[in-house]
């Protein structure tokens, strides 16, 4: 009978023995039923189970005996080499312990990584990749500084082109409920002369149109519905810094609504953080221009003399633009040039828009105007201009005016962000696991290629009209600028054709540059009427040498080969990584 005891023991330890090996041999296969156990169980862990720093969470505990392979190792410090102890005791070596020994901190550790994708910022831009990505199963965290309805003077403009790519979405309910106006093209006025530009509508359907708004209203709409999914978790934080280690981002460190200091780790970090953006200094190389400042003002309760139409003032010194945000508000944008602008709380800027800018708006808002500038609700927003010049960086990626920037002259912005949108997720719809860094981001370099013909068109249009558009003391300028508005009055496909372009339906560079070009042969040929002499050709060849120096530099920042010759470059054949 001992006997048999004693082999019943024997049995038990080897046994024991060999099943605590084996979990640990198999631990990554257990946490990866934890996770998905937890993504459809729809877990949300707290804050005091995620890695995050060492006054607010614990690493996860993984306890074994015996002596760890140095890959074994490896793996297990690199979920939180800054949040774990190492035991070094030669009883205990390999043995990893948190800073609160507690088996439910496994749940800890994995709490994050049941995220795919993090997004810096819900603007228009992280609103709507959250849906998209939602919608695509993704597992999205969302990260936003202010989740409460913002007012903001830009961003309230959304074009035919960028409309359609809302549809494309599935987000185009998001301007409803929100008294958004529609927009069936612009009027430019100059001189007491305008021109009608009218989108070209007649093969959509009936509702399809631009849109005008209030840009905290639309982006709330679409924070609410990207909320609706599952899968999508948008969190108030303030996200400091990028999580980096052997060059690959990781994660982000994000502080809290009520200032805790915290981790989120995931695949993929996509920031969208605002023109502001204090992390884009790591994935490109920002050269940021001021170009001038948009003075905004709201005009109640006034009808604009076109109605559903945006209104161009082609004013002394630069532009002054029109259009509505409601069906009892029309936004004024006044474009100052230069960084210097007048002071609004001396009264300076009050007196500069009454005495210098309300003689020039249309007749039919000036009272209006000259209102809204006495009750004195003035606000600024400095208008920038920046290329697209990425660092490809392992594990993320700048998307909206974190990433590009034009004058918001034309209104292109949201539709650049959003035809991003529409290309990101088409490259990340074949790729089901997002781990493989390495290889994810040499397939996604592809994104900043095939971006390029939607996304130069609209920037290299708005930064080149706008600087036709300004008033100037240029005889060859001040030709370019008669000879513009003149040129578009023409009709035909002197206006389809430019339209097109604003629009975001024609996202073709060489267009944009023929129409261009066209404008100033256009200018010289009417020099030589009647008759040609010195001083015509000398002026002329001064006007071709004038879209020369605004268009070249414009085409050079955007990059010559990705505009007109993508398809030599090597990463648009890319194949997405095997799964």
């Amino acid at each position: 009978m001992r006997l048999w005891s004693l082999v019943y023991i024997i049995v038990c330890l080897k046994l024991n023995k060999i099943m605590k090996s084996f979990v640990i041999k198999n631990l990554p296969r257990f946490q990866l039923t934890l996770r998905s156990s937890l993504l459809y169980t729809n877990y949300r862990p707290s804050s005091r189970f995620s890695v995050s720093t060492r006054l607010f969470t614990t690493g996860a505990t993984y306890i074994r005996r015996g002596k760890a392979t140095a890959e074994q190792r490896h793996k297990r410090a690199a979920v939180n080499s800054n949040d774990v102890i190492r035991n070094r005791n030669k009883k205990n070596r390999g043995l990893v312990v948190s800073l609160n020994d507690t088996v439910s901190n496994i749940l800890a550790t994995e709490a994050d990584s049941v995220t795919d994708v993090i997004i810096v910022g819900a603007g228009v831009s992280g609103a709507a990749l959250a849906h998209t990505l939602g919608k695509a199963r993704r597992r999205v965290h969302v990260i936003e500084r202010d989740l409460s309805e913002q007012d903001r003077i830009v961003g309230e403009l959304l074009q035919l082109g960028g409309y359609l790519k809302l549809i494309e979405l599935g987000l185009e309910d998001c301007v409803k409920k929100i008294d958004a106006q529609r927009v069936l093209g612009y009027v430019l006025f100059k001189d007491g002369k305008h021109t009608k530009l009218s989108y070209p509508l007649e093969t959509f359907d009936s509702d399809v149109a631009g849109r005008s708004f209030h840009n905290g209203r639309f982006v709330q709409r679409m924070r609410e519905k990207a909320a609706t999914l599952s899968n999508v978790r948008l969190e108030q934080g303030t996200v400091t810094s990028l999580f980096e280690e052997n060059r690959t981002i990781k994660g982000v460190r994000y502080r809290t609504k009520e200032g805790n200091e915290l981790r989120s780790f995931a695949p993929l970090t996509i920031v969208c953080d605002g023109c502001f953006s204090n992390l884009r200094r790591s994935l490109c190389k920002p050269k940021v221009d001021r170009l001038s400042t948009f003075v905004g003002l709201v005009l109640e309760n006034c009808e604009l003399p076109f109605a559903n139409h945006g209104h161009v003032v082609l004013a002394d010194p630069s532009p002054i633009l029109m259009y509505p945000i409601s069906s009892s508000e029309v936004r004024c944008l006044v474009d100052v040039p230069g960084q210097k602008v007048p002071p609004i709380a001396n009264g300076e800027m009050a007196k500069y828009l009454k005495t210098r800018v309300a003689p020039q708006v249309p007749t039919e808002v000036r009272e209006a105007f000259i209102t809204a500038v006495e009750k004195g609700n003035i606000r600024t927003m400095p208008n920038r201009s920046m290329p697209a010049d990425p660092i490809p960086t392992p594990g993320a990626l700048l998307l909206g005016d974190a990433f590009n920037m034009r004058h918001p002259l034309t209104g292109g912005g949201m539709t650049v962000a959003l035809a991003d949108i529409v290309v990101l997720r088409d490259l990340l719809m074949p790729i089901h696991n997002l781990n493989d860094k390495e290889a994810l981001s040499k397939y996604i370099e592809s994104f900043y290629t095939l971006r390029k013909p939607v996304a130069s068109t609209i920037n290299t249009l708005a930064d080149a009209l706008y600087k036709v558009f300004l008033a100037s003391s240029d005889e060859a300028r001040t030709e370019m600028r008669e000879a513009c508005f003149d040129y578009l009055s023409l009709g035909g496909v002197c206006s389809s054709g430019p339209v097109a372009l604003l629009s975001g339906l024609n996202p073709r560079p060489l267009s944009l540059v023929l129409h261009f070009f066209a404008v100033a042969i256009y200018a010289v040929g009417r020099l030589m009427l009647p008759f040609p002499s010195i001083k015509s050709f000398w002026l002329g060849a001064r006007i071709i040498s004038c879209a020369t120096s605004i268009i070249f530099p414009i085409i050079k920042a955007e990059g010559v080969r990705q505009m007109f010759f993508p398809r030599t470059i090597a990463a648009i054949y890319r194949t997405p990584p095997s799964q």
